[in-house]
C-alpha cells in the first residue's frame, strides 16, 4: 500500500507524530463528524497506531464493536497496546482492497490518510461499501499535497524535496476526485469538511517538525537529492523557526457519506 516501510522503530515514531496536538485535534474532529453511537459496529480501515480505534471503542461502548485493520504488523502491535482492556476491539491484519468482513457487517467505517496509498481506488471503495449496511456511514479523510504551505528560504531546493516526498504516495492529489468516486461506489456524500494542520512557529512537538524528519529520511537519493541537500533543507526550516520566520500548513479533506 505504501513505499514507506514500518519496522518497530518507525511505528513508534509515527505514534509520536500522531500524538502531537495537531493530530489530536484532527482526530477529535473526525470522531465528531462520524458521530459513533453506543452499540454500533465500526471499522477503521488503515488503523495504524490505534488511537482512533480506542476513541471509537469508548464511544460505542462494550455493547458495540470496533475493528481496526492495517497491513503493518508493527503498527498492529502498537494498536493492541493502545486499545488494551477493551474486549470489544479487534485489531486485524489486512488491507483496503480485501476487507476480511461480511457484507453489511458495520454501521460505520472510517479511513484517514489511507486511500492516497492505494492503487485501485474503485476497488477499495467498493469494498468499503460492501461491508457497510445500507444507510451506514463512511468517513474518508485524505491530503492533497498541493495544499502545503511551508516557508523555506531556498524555494527551489524545497520544491525538489516536496516533489521527492510525493513519491511515497500513489495519489498525492486524491481529494479532488474522491466525491465522484465515492458516488460511483454507491456512497452518497452528505458533508465535505476541511481540517487544516497549522504550525505558526517551529516547535518540536508539532506535526511539521516531526514530519520534517520523516521526509528527510525518505527523500535522500530521490530527485537527485544528496544527503547534503537534505541536511541543508532541514537546517533552512529550523533557521526559519529560530528567526521567528516559520510557517507550515496542510489541508486534510474530509468526506462523510451514506451507503445507498
Amino acid at each position: 500500500m505504501s513505499m514507506l516501510q514500518f519496522d518497530d522503530d518507525a511505528a513508534r515514531y509515527i505514534q509520536r507524530v500522531y500524538s502531537t496536538p495537531d493530530v489530536v485535534r484532527q482526530r477529535a474532529e473526525v470522531l465528531a463528524l462520524l458521530a459513533p453511537q453506543p452499540g454500533e459496529r465500526v471499522l477503521d480501515i488503515g488503523s495504524g497506531h490505534g488511537f482512533l480505534v480506542a476513541s471509537l471503542a469508548d464511544a460505542v461502548g462494550p455493547g458495540g464493536g470496533v475493528h481496526g485493520l492495517d497491513p503493518s504488523t508493527p503498527m498492529n502491535t502498537v494498536a493492541r497496546d493502545v486499545t488494551a482492556g477493551r474486549s470489544w476491539v479487534g485489531i486485524d491484519e489486512g488491507d483496503a482492497l480485501a476487507l476480511p468482513y461480511a457484507d453489511g457487517d458495520f454501521d460505520a467505517a472510517v479511513s484517514t490518510q489511507v486511500y492516497e496509498y492505494v492503487a485501485d481506488i474503485p476497488a477499495a471503495l467498493a469494498e468499503l461499501r460492501r461491508v457497510l449496511r445500507t444507510g451506514g456511514r463512511a468517513l474518508v479523510l485524505d491530503t492533497d499535497w498541493d495544499s502545503v504551505v511551508w516557508h523555506a528560504a531556498d524555494r527551489e531546493r524545497h520544491r525538489r524535496v516536496l516533489a521527492a516526498w510525493e513519491e511515497h504516495l500513489v495519489h498525492p492529489h486524491l481529494p479532488c476526485t474522491l466525491p465522484g468516486q465515492l458516488r460511483r461506489a454507491g456512497l452518497r456524500v452528505t458533508r465535505r469538511s476541511l481540517i487544516p494542520l497549522f504550525n505558526a512557529t517551529y516547535e518540536q512537538d508539532t506535526y511539521s517538525a516531526l514530519t520534517m524528519e520523516t521526509i528527510a529520511r525518505f527523500v535522500e537519493g530521490r530527485q537527485g537529492l544528496t544527503r547534503a541537500d537534505v541536511e541543508a533543507w532541514t537546517a533552512d526550516l529550523r533557521e526559519r523557526g529560530a528567526e521567528d520566520d516559520y510557517l507550515f500548513s496542510v489541508n486534510r479533506y474530509c468526506f462523510l457519506a451514506v451507503a445507498e
